[in-house]
């Protein structure tokens, strides 16, 4: 096959994407799009891009090709405003609580700068890497052009310590995002922060909105995410990291603050959820010694002033590594609104839950007066944090406060349906692929195996619509997530929420369809860093 036009690999920053492969070309650096230390390159992705033994007319659309270029040009608006933002990646010392961390951050705050930007307007963000290792920016969940996507070695060249890049692009789709590193395991040190996309033809519908970003913690204490990941490859990590985590007084000194009424709430003695998990028996991997809240753990959360009776709209993200929370609010129930940026049919609930890398939006009514607990509890594990609504006077509630509602009606898959403006609706797919996903705790080998011959890439073309049928073959949750276009789970009752990051359960099988729409190479892998990065990731192509 001729592969003079596929370009997946690209040289430095400054380059114009100009290195091509020939047929006989070495294509183990296809494999490599990820793994840039040198712990990991020995990991392979599961499937290369070489596209060998294709009909000669099918040629790979790389990240640089004209197609990517044409798809930002016709969605581009001429007299878009353009926001510029400066992300700088550098070492910092962070503040967790009473604890001093040393991690890696942008801007130097954890999380980083929230960046806000409305719908159909371009975002202009120089990054600048001051870190000692290279470094991309993944701008989780946009509908973005392929050559912003921030993958490196598979849409860009990583962006070398020292060196700067400018990210620019189109921001289709109102919804809330994320924008993360995407380099080996740096996602679970500070590198990471909230991208929030405004409709400007919404109508208001809440008195105000409040960023909530959900993390778990390990950074600079007592261990690295990198000794981390060895650890587990080496025969398994502690799930238990015992006095590692934060505890001790209570650091806040409420004062002349009256009593709250706490009689809706069920305080255990331990932490971590009681009921048996959707997720499984093994619900992640690392037992880490802080869960948070915008930066913050539970001994010392962040309190936020409102009224009572005030309509708050919360945006939920969950930029954690291997840990997937349960949220919930003291007093009120949750009414759902969007999930992964798309619109649904609201729906109530009492909790969500967010594996990796997903995104609630839910709307509450701040309930009666004093601190009203906003809990995210580490699901399946022994942890959890909150942040605080102050209502009014009210005493500090213990960072292991249970609110009734963490025991109530859990959000389900099933009980989402997207939006009609935003659904594909029901349809034949053009072309259908069964993704395995594969691995085990014992050998720490993880995988995704689509059914294409080996050696082979999952390709699409324009216009199509495609169905992937996840199925786990494991014993552990997989949060899988898609670049570039958000897929459709194809329900029991029906096509349901439009998604970019899919739970898929233990031994589960979850289908899902996309429209092939925008053309490039995409990243396919699962959200819990430490499986991606022990190789459950792989490669979807668009070809022309």
């Amino acid at each position: 096959m001729d592969l003079d036009d596929y370009h997946p690999v690209v040289g430095s920053v400054s380059s114009s994407l100009e290195q091509t492969w020939s047929t006989g070309a070495d294509v183990s650096a296809t494999r490599r799009w990820w793994f840039l230390t040198a712990g990991a390159a020995a990991v392979v992705v599961a499937a290369a891009i070489a596209l060998v033994g294709r009909p000669a007319t099918v040629q790979a659309i790389a990240a640089d090709a004209p197609e990517v270029a044409a798809f930002e040009a016709e969605r581009r608006d001429a007299s878009a405003p353009v926001r510029e933002v400066t992300l700088t990646a550098v070492p910092a010392t962070v503040r967790i609580g009473d604890t001093e961390v040393e991690t890696w951050t942008f801007n130097q705050q954890l999380p980083g700068p929230e960046v806000r930007v409305a719908a159909g307007q371009v975002l202009r963000a120089r990054v600048e890497n001051r870190l000692p290792e290279p470094l991309t920016i993944h701008w989780h969940g946009v509908d973005l052009r392929a050559d912003m996507d921030g993958v490196p070695d598979l849409t860009q060249p990583p962006i070398a310590p020292g060196e700067d890049f400018t990210y620019e692009f189109t921001v289709p789709d109102p919804g809330t995002f994320i924008y993360h590193s995407h380099v080996g395991m740096q996602l679970d040190r500070g590198l990471y922060g909230a991208l929030i996309v405004d409709d400007p033809d919404e109508q208001a519908v809440v008195d105000r909105e409040l960023t909530l970003v959900l993390d778990d913690w390990l950074d600079g204490i007592d261990t690295t995410p990198d000794e981390m990941l060895d650890q587990l490859r080496q025969g398994g990590a502690p799930h238990d990291m015992g006095d590692m985590g934060m505890g001790g007084d209570q650091p806040h000194d409420m004062g002349a603050m009256g009593e709250m009424d706490m009689d809706d709430m069920d305080m255990p003695s331990g932490m971590g959820s009681t009921a048996a998990s959707p997720l499984g028996p093994d619900a992640g991997d690392v037992d880490y010694p802080m869960y948070l809240i915008n930066g913050q753990p539970p001994e010392a959360p962040q309190i936020v002033d409102v009224e009572p009776g005030e309509r708050l709209r919360l945006r939920l993200v969950n930029v954690g590594s291997d840990t997937a929370f349960r949220v919930a609010v003291a007093g009120t129930p949750l009414s759902v609104t969007h999930t992964d940026a798309r619109p649904v049919l609201p729906v109530e609930a009492d909790a969500v839950l967010l594996g990796m890398g997903e995104r609630y939006d839910v709307l509450i009514t701040v309930p009666g007066e004093g601190l009203v607990p906003v809990v995210a509890d580490a699901e399946g594990k022994d942890g959890q944090t909150m942040l605080l609504l102050r209502a009014g006077p009210g005493e500090l509630p213990p960072p292991d406060v249970r609110p009734a509602e963490l025991a109530g009606r859990l959000l389900t898959y099933d009980d989402l349906q997207a939006d009609p403006t935003v659904s594909l609706g029901d349809g034949v797919p053009d072309r259908t692929y069964r993704v395995r996903l594969t691995g085990d705790m014992a050998s720490y080998e993880w995988g995704v195996e689509p059914n294409v011959p080996d050696g082979e890439a999952m390709t699409v073309r324009e216009g199509e619509r495609v169905r992937l049928i996840f199925d786990n073959q494991t014993m552990m949750f997989h949060p899988m997530h898609l670049h570039g276009q958000p897929v459709q789970i194809q329900g029991a009752n029906g096509p349901g929420p439009l998604k970019d990051n899919v739970i898929v359960g233990p031994m589960e099988q979850i289908t899902v369809d996309f429209i092939a729409d925008n053309p490039g190479p995409w990243a396919l892998h699962c959200h819990n860093i430490y499986h991606a990065e022990a190789g459950m990731q792989t490669v979807l192509q668009y070809v022309r």
